[in-house]
C-alpha cells in the first residue's frame, strides 16, 4: 500500500465509537481497519494483504468463548502476530481469559491515547519486521466533496493516459453523479463495483478480462451502478481487500471519489492512496467545503503528505490565484487546468475524449501532462504470477 502510512493494524471492535476512539490513539502511527464481525477467515485474509502485525480483538462477557477462540485461532495460523485484547478494564476475568488465549496485552476501553500508542510502540520493536509487498499497483485518488465538479471527465483522461504509457489501467469511477465515466466515452457495463465486491473470492484475471468494460485502447473501467450501496455502507475490511486484489491485478488505478461525503471507506481510500489530488476551483464557496472536510482529517491525525491541489476551471484574472489556494490548503498545486467551457461540453454531449477532439487544447495538454507523471509513478511495475486470492480460493 501506500508509504504514507507507517504501520496498519486491525481491530474488532464493540461499536463505531470504540473504533474512532483506537483510531485517534493511533492516528500518528498508522491506520486502524475495522475486521468486521470476527470471522476468522474474514480476519487472516486481511492480515495477509495488511501486512499488519498487530490486531485488536474487543471482549465481553456474552461472546468471551468465541472471542478466545477468535484470539486462538488466529495465533494458530499466524504465531508471529501480536494480539492486543480490548475491554472492560475492571473485569478480571476478561484479562485472564485475553492472557491464557494467547493476548500479548490488554488495552481498557477509553485509555488515555498517550498509554495506547506508547504499547503499541513497545509491542512493534519486539515484532518481525514485516515488508509490503512491491508488486502492488499504483494508486491515484481524485477527491473532492463538490458534486457538481468534472471529476468524471478528468479520471477518465488521467487514466486514458496512462493506459496509454503501456500500463495495465484501472479506472475506479466512484464519483457523484453514477456511472459518468461510461456515459462520457459511449460505453456501457454489466459488472459493476457492486458486483466486484459480491465476487470478491472470484476476482481474478479471468473475471476481469470477461466481465470489465474495456475501452479501445484497453484502459478497464469499473463503476458504481444506480442500485449499489453507497460508499459509507461499504465496509473498509471489504474495500481494503478489494483494493488488495485489484492493486495485483493492475499496474495503476485510478479512482474518482468526487462528490462523495465523508466517512471510514473514503479514509481508507485516502489513507492507502500513493497520489492524492484534491480537487476545487476558485469558487470560495466550494472551497470552504473543501476545507472543511480537509481540516477535520487534519485533525483527526490523518496523514495527508501524500496529497496535492488540482485546481479546475482556473480563470487568471480571478481571485484567489493558485498559490493563494495552494497556501490555504496547505498542500503544492500539481497542476492547474484551463477553464474551456466549450470544449468540455463538446467532449461530453459527443462522448469523445478531449484527445481526440481538441488535442492541441491547453485543457488537454494540461491533461496530458498530469497522466504522463502518474503514470511514472508505477513504471516498471508487473503483475505477480499468483496473488494471494488465488491461493485463498485454491485452498478453500
Amino acid at each position: 500500500m501506500s508509504q504514507n502510512l507507517s504501520q496498519t493494524f486491525l481491530a474488532i471492535t464493540r461499536n463505531n465509537t470504540d473504533l474512532e476512539w483506537l483510531q485517534g490513539a493511533l492516528a500518528p502511527l498508522g491506520q486502524v481497519v475495522s475486521a468486521g464481525g470476527g470471522s476468522l477467515d474474514e480476519l487472516l485474509a486481511l492480515v495477509d494483504v495488511t501486512f499488519a502485525s498487530l490486531v485488536f480483538v474487543g471482549l465481553d462477557r456474552e461472546h468471551l468463548v468465541a472471542q478466545s477462540a477468535l484470539i486462538e485461532g488466529v495465533l494458530e495460523a499466524k504465531p508471529m502476530l501480536a494480539i492486543v485484547a480490548l475491554g472492560d478494564g475492571m473485569d478480571n476475568q476478561l484479562v485472564l481469559n485475553a492472557m491464557r488465549a494467547g493476548a500479548r496485552d490488554f488495552v481498557a476501553y477509553g485509555s488515555r491515547s498517550s498509554e495506547v500508542a506508547g504499547l503499541v510502540r513497545r509491542l512493534s520493536k519486539r515484532l518481525p519486521a514485516v515488508a509490503p509487498s512491491t508488486q502492488l499497483g499504483g494508486l491515484t485518488v481524485l477527491y473532492s466533496p463538490q458534486t457538481n465538479a468534472d471529476g468524471a471527465l478528468l479520471a477518465n483522461h488521467m487514466a486514458l493516459v496512462v493506459q496509454k504509457s503501456g500500463q495495465q489501467t484501472l479506472l475506479l469511477d466512484l464519483g457523484q453523479s453514477r456511472g459518468d465515466s461510461l456515459a462520457l466515452l459511449g460505453l456501457e457495463s454489466s459488472f459493476h463495483f457492486g458486483d466486484a465486491l459480491r465476487h470478491l473470492r472470484r476476482l481474478d484475471t479471468t473475471l476481469i478480462d470477461s466481465a470489465f468494460t474495456s475501452t479501445e485502447a484497453g484502459l478497464r473501467i469499473l463503476a458504481y451502478a444506480p442500485g449499489d450501496e453507497p460508499l459509507e455502507r461499504t465496509s473498509a475490511a471489504e474495500l481494503y481487500m478489494l483494493l488488495s486484489a485489484l492493486r495485483q491485478h493492475f499496474q495503476h488505478i485510478v479512482v474518482n471519489l468526487t462528490g462523495q461525503s465523508d466517512s471510514e471507506a473514503l479514509r481508507t481510500f485516502v489513507s492507502h492512496c500513493d497520489k492524492l489530488l484534491w480537487y476545487t476551483d476558485q469558487n470560495v464557496l466550494d472551497c470552504r467545503r473543501n476545507l472543511a472536510v480537509l481540516n477535520l482529517w487534519r485533525e483527526k491525525g490523518m496523514k495527508l503528505d501524500h496529497g496535492r491541489l488540482l485546481v479546475d476551471r482556473y480563470l487568471r484574472n480571478v481571485a484567489p490565484d493558485s498559490d493563494t489556494l495552494g497556501r490555504t490548503f496547505g498542500l503544492d498545486v500539481i497542476a492547474v487546468l484551463a477553464y474551456s467551457p466549450e470544449v468540455r461540453l463538446n467532449a461530453k454531449n459527443q462522448g469523445v475524449s478531449l484527445f481526440e477532439l481538441a488535442p492541441r487544447e491547453s485543457l488537454s495538454q494540461s491533461l496530458r501532462t498530469l497522466g504522463e507523471r502518474l503514470a511514472k509513478r508505477s513504471e516498471g511495475l508487473a503483475k505477480p504470477k499468483s496473488t494471494w486470492f488465488e491461493r485463498l480460493r485454491g485452498s478453500s
